[in-house]
């Protein structure tokens, strides 16, 4: 297996070093003016095929209204020049040949769009939306959802997207969702992204793309999908940035804030950012739980929780620069660093016995954490131009060092309520964890004639985790427990190699076609125990595209692909971890890798409205599964594999526009799911009709101010062996910019009703176990921004790579 891909690699580079000696062909040039003869700068200029109407190639013309473009092979195109203030045009058809590679088009003038002129002062209300082959991209750019709002705000308000206020992000009520800038992952967790965004002017953003069924480009490794966003390219020479300041409040005496600056500095061949983010989160939970033992006899379980946490960062800094070689190759760098402490508590109320109004037994049982964690990524890559079809060869290397330290301490106080006689047991943890990655890749593009491309790729990636898990009782003093202490390492090696195709079949007829494939070794060892579990294995993860245009404002896409999800890193330690004296979670290290076939039907009208049809088929499904005691009353919190899953649904995407200043973009998501498999309690089916509303409002008010409302209602679904129960959230924003637009003021109000409550349930065999959570999610802020920038618009280029091991690290 190590010869195969050495060859596809050597092979992938001979293949992008013979690009180079091809024929080198001419350019196309010109310059852009109005019918004044004013040059018009920063004009887009898209060559296009001439009868498909295909991209090939483009570029944007300087301030002068200057452009150069590097010709494509011999044929018919046509260019396409768009410029905001501007109608859209095109040149007639012109000939490309071995006798004429190039051509000079002089001046060519560009008329104004009256309309668009007349209403300048207005932004788009809605964010556009394309379906195309293999993504929905949602374009934010210009739209009011970009003016006065975070980049998380954005993300948030996608279709078929929910955040919650820790940053786990759902895609069509669907958790595990991969979350890329640039095509790039940012190694964060989801409270550490989450705090990333809310510090990312959305005016950054260019576009959101929502793959629910990623190519063969992609890693495999997760089953809902990449959200992936497109950032503006710093389009300004010279510097700008803004800095920023929140504060929040969740009703429960705790009080949040953050702060923070960007900078971004551009010249003539290097430009580079920085990113400063300081923050102080407070959350918590009030909760009940409530079990039920079938045993010889009934026992009940009522317990009362009350947890807080509170998470410092001082800065947590992202910097990078490119610096161009040439105008064809470009190398660059992006690292980041984390440093937060973090201290929770939660509280608990237990009472037992053989009624709910009779217990016997009452436990008040405090625990209390402490912990460090600190967070060192970086990445090194190449982008080359090989020639001047649009050839294109990138390399990157990513490291990625995570150092996780916490401590907890574990009072309880057992009462015995019909003798009134109390005992006390205090115990203790320490862990150390240690988490290294490495990933290198390289990723070759060749267009072909007729509008057709190819794209091929390796890669290589090692994962080491070692964990340094102690218990001890704490009575008299720190006495260690063997029978709960695990030292524990792990080492994961993939290897990766994908070739795609894409082009048209017919006139109307789009294809991408791709095939992946992973080789992934694994090695766990619980040094505490001298146990050790081997894993190898080798998948292909093929993916076909099909977009088919019915007409001009009718098309329909089809879709298939076959997806993995391996287990945390974390869930194969099978240290035992204690939340009380009656309830434990504890690792598997014979989790086994979830499988996915997705299959999807797309049905988009006037690139607006969207009505798509899906169908997951799951295999060995990674969930979480409570191990049932009845007769000590005790539950261990496992995670297994689930035989199999389904999921049918339909997801339709529908605007309205109520009136020229009152928008709205709404979502709705209707599934049946059906898990079913062998559990510790026996063969278990969970079944559940699924249903998801969702509707943003954007309302353009008077005296410049907006006001932003989200909506949203899920139904009971089906998760794993769980039944949850229905929820719901309102939030409402109010937006403001002053000094001309430079500093934005907003307030807001999140889960205004409290509805976005966790209440689920299972019932095995009789043995209940019932939550009810409340994550005070209900919370109201203020936030500040000032906007400063100097220098003119230039161009410049954008990388995309991709790293999924960190995803499995959280």
């Amino acid at each position: 297996m190590k010869n195969v891909f050495s060859f596809l690699f050597f092979a992938l580079l001979l293949l992008g070093a013979r690009t180079g000696w091809g024929q080198e062909l001419g350019l196309l040039t010109g310059k852009t003016t109005d019918d004044k003869g004013a040059p018009v700068g920063f004009t887009t200029v898209a060559v296009v095929q001439a009868g498909t109407g295909a991209n090939v190639t483009g570029a944007v013309a300087d301030e002068k209204g200057q452009f150069r473009i590097q010709a494509p092979a011999a044929g018919s195109y046509i260019l396409r020049l768009s410029s905001l203030g501007f109608i859209t045009q095109e040149t007639p058809a012109f000939e490309l040949s071995a006798a004429s590679p190039g051509r000079d088009f002089g001046n060519l003038v560009l008329r104004p769009d009256a309309k668009q002129l007349a209403e300048v002062n207005v932004v788009g209300m809605r964010p556009t939306i394309v379906q195309e082959a293999d993504r929905m991209v949602v374009s934010v750019a210009g739209t009011a959802m970009a003016t006065n709002n975070t980049a998380f705000d954005v993300l948030a308000k996608a279709p078929g997207v929910f955040v919650d206020q820790e940053g786990n992000i759902q895609l069509n009520g669907k958790s595990g969702v991969t979350v890329m800038l640039d095509g790039r992952l940012t190694y964060l967790s989801a409270r550490e992204l989450r705090s990333m965004l809310e510090g990312m002017p959305a005016e950054n953003l260019k576009n959101i793309e929502i793959i629910t069924n990623p190519p063969a480009k992609y890693d495999a490794e997760g089953s809902a999908g990449i959200l992936n966003l497109n950032l503006k390219q710093n389009t300004q020479r010279g510097l700008n940035g803004s800095v920023y300041a929140s504060g929040n409040y969740n009703f429960f005496q705790q009080f949040g804030h953050t702060y923070g600056a960007s900078l971004n500095i551009k010249q003539e061949k290097w430009n580079g950012f920085i990113n400063l983010d300081a923050s102080r989160r407070v959350g918590g939970r009030n909760a009940t739980f409530t079990r039920v033992f079938r045993g010889e006899k009934t026992t009940y379980f009522n317990q009362n929780a009350v947890g807080n946490f509170t998470s410092v960062a001082p800065p947590v800094v992202r910097l990078g620069a490119d610096y161009n070689l040439s105008k064809n190759h470009s190398v660059g760098f992006v690292a980041g660093y984390t440093y937060r402490t973090n201290e929770s508590d939660f509280l608990t109320e237990t009472f037992i016995g053989p009624a709910v109004e009779t217990p016997t037994v009452f436990i008040d049982a405090d625990n209390f954490g402490r912990r460090t964690y600190t967070n060192r990524t970086g990445n090194l890559h190449y982008t080359g131009k090989l020639d001047t079809a649009g050839t294109i060869l990138t390399a990157d290397f990513d490291y990625v060092d995570i150092r996780d330290r916490g401590n907890s301490d574990f009072f309880n106080t057992f009462r015995n309520l019909i003798q009134g006689k109390d005992s006390v047991n205090n115990e203790a943890t320490s862990t150390l964890t240690n988490l290294g990655i490495y990933a290198a890749k390289a990723d070759f593009t060749r267009p072909m004639r007729g509008g057709h491309k190819l794209e091929a790729g390796v890669k290589v990636s090692q994962v080491t985790a070692d964990n340094d898990s102690r218990f001890f009782f704490n009575n008299d003093a720190l006495v260690l427990d063997p029978l709960r202490t695990n030292y524990f390492t792990y080492r994961e090696n993939i290897q990766a190699a994908y070739a795609s195709w894409s082009g048209k079949a017919s006139k109307r007829l789009q294809v991408q076609a791709g095939l992946r494939l992973e080789n992934t070794r694994s090695v766990g060892r619980s040094i505490t125990t001298d146990s050790t579990t081997r894993r190898q294995y080798l998948n292909l993860f093929p993916t076909l595209f099909i977009q088919q245009e019915v007409s001009e404002n009718y098309g329909i896409n089809y879709s298939y692909s076959r997806r993995l999800t391996r287990p945390n890193y974390g869930s194969l330690n099978p240290f035992l971890f204690y939340r009380d004296p009656y309830t434990f979670e504890q690792g598997n290290p014979g989790l086994r890798p979830q499988y996915t076939h997705a299959f999807r039907i797309a049905h988009n009208y006037k690139k607006v409205y969207s009505l798509a049809f899906t169908y997951d088929h799951q295999t060995d499904i990674i969930t979480e599964l409570p191990i049932i005691n009845a007769a000590d009353t005790s539950t261990l919190y496992t995670t297994g594999n689930l035989d199999r899953g389904h999921i049918v649904g339909l997801t339709g995407i529908a605007p309205y526009k109520f009136t020229k200043w009152w928008d709205s973009q709404n979502t709705v998501v209707v599934s049946y799911r059906k898990f079913s498999g062998t559990t510790p309690n026996g063969f278990l089916t969970n079944e559940q009709l699924y249903y998801m509303l969702q509707s943003n409002h954007t309302l353009l008010l008077p005296r410049k101010f907006r006001a932003e409302i989200e909506a949203r209602y899920l139904g009971p679904t089906a998760s794993g062996l769980y039944q949850i129960e229905p929820m719901h959230w309102v939030g409402v924003a109010l937006k403001r910019s002053f000094l001309n637009d430079k500093l934005d003021v907003g307030v807001n109000v999140n889960d205004i009703f409290k509805g976005y409550r966790y209440r689920f349930s299972t019932n095995i065999g009789g043995n209940v176990n019932d939550f009810d959570q409340y994550f005070r999610f209900r919370s109201v802020g203020l936030a500040l921004r000032y906007n400063f920038s100097r220098g003119a618009k230039v161009d410049t280029k954008r990388r995309n790579n991709n790293l999924e091991e960190l995803n499995r690290a959280n």
